[in-house]
């Protein structure tokens, strides 16, 4: 039976379940949220961060519930951790529970509801990866993609990245990138490094947050700018006061990302200027 708990302070009641998904595999799920009787909200994938190998679905907490509070039905992914599970499982997982919520949309978030990808930091590029399969598949049609503070390419070379480093000779996110990639072919797959993606037509509509001081924020940005050369709809937002990203983003209740209000005003915006695209 799905265990429901309450998450303190801003955060919202989530119920946890395990689904069978394509080929007889199962995920753990987390649902956040859901629709009102007679009513059609947006329905969310997502992924928690954690650099590929650390994280869990209570550290996908503040994203999801913020997802929640801005009026989504969130499904929120345990993935499979490199270095056990490197790249391609976690996203092969990932886009098998994406097209389960497809099937299972009218039930969750009711008739025609629309179907977004989100992630953070490690999250947010599988949250980009599975965009792509989607789009080269065919299916399932989706209405956006949220990337915050996402991991996109493994190079870790950028003014943010170095900024954010300082004279710190170790790097958790390079660490987990070469976990999470098997070998130099994997590093060239557009799934696995999004920013190295040669065809960006077809994607849906994209939401890009990250903080002033993120080390993510330069190569976000940088993709985010590829995506509108390519003729896509980008909408970009940089917290100034999120100075913690994308640390703040993964910590468990009761603590609370000091951004989580204005995250949610901007994930709201986003669903009432895409969700009626498809």
């Amino acid at each position: 039976m799905p265990n429901t708990k309450a998450i303190p302070s801003l955060l919202t009641a989530h119920t946890d379940a395990t689904i069978s998904v394509a080929d007889g595999m199962e995920a753990s799920v987390r649902m956040y949220g859901g629709k009102k009787r007679g009513e059609v909200c947006p329905l969310v994938v997502h992924f928690h961060g954690g650099a590929f190998v650390a994280g869990d679905l209570d550290n996908g907490c503040t994203v999801g519930s913020s997802l929640a509070a801005a009026g989504a039905c969130v499904v929120s992914v345990a993935y499979p951790l490199a270095p056990q599970n490197p790249f391609p499982r976690p996203l092969e997982l990932g886009y098998a529970v994406l097209q389960w919520a497809y099937k299972q949309r009218s039930k969750l978030a009711g008739k025609g509801a629309p179907l977004y990808l989100a992630g953070e930091e490690a999250g947010a590029n599988l949250a980009a990866g599975v965009c792509l399969m989607a789009r080269d598949q065919l299916q399932p049609p989706l209405a956006g993609q949220i990337l915050i503070s996402p991991m996109l390419d493994p190079c870790a070379a950028t003014p943010s990245q170095r900024a954010a480093q300082g004279e710190s000779v170790e790097c958790k996110w390079a660490a987990g990138w070469c976990q999470y990639l098997g070998g130099s072919h994997d590093a060239e797959h557009p799934y696995a490094v999004p920013a190295r993606a040669r065809r960006l037509a077809g994607l849906p509509p994209t939401l890009i947050a990250v903080g002033e001081s993120d080390p993510m924020r330069d190569e976000a940005l940088n993709y985010g700018a590829r995506l509108e050369a390519a003729g896509l709809t980008v909408f970009q937002h940089v917290f100034a006061e999120a100075g913690e990203w994308p640390q703040a983003l993964l910590e468990q209740p009761p603590e609370s990302c000091p951004c989580a209000v204005q995250l949610q005003q901007r994930l709201r915006k986003f669903f009432e200027m895409t969700r009626c695209r498809l």
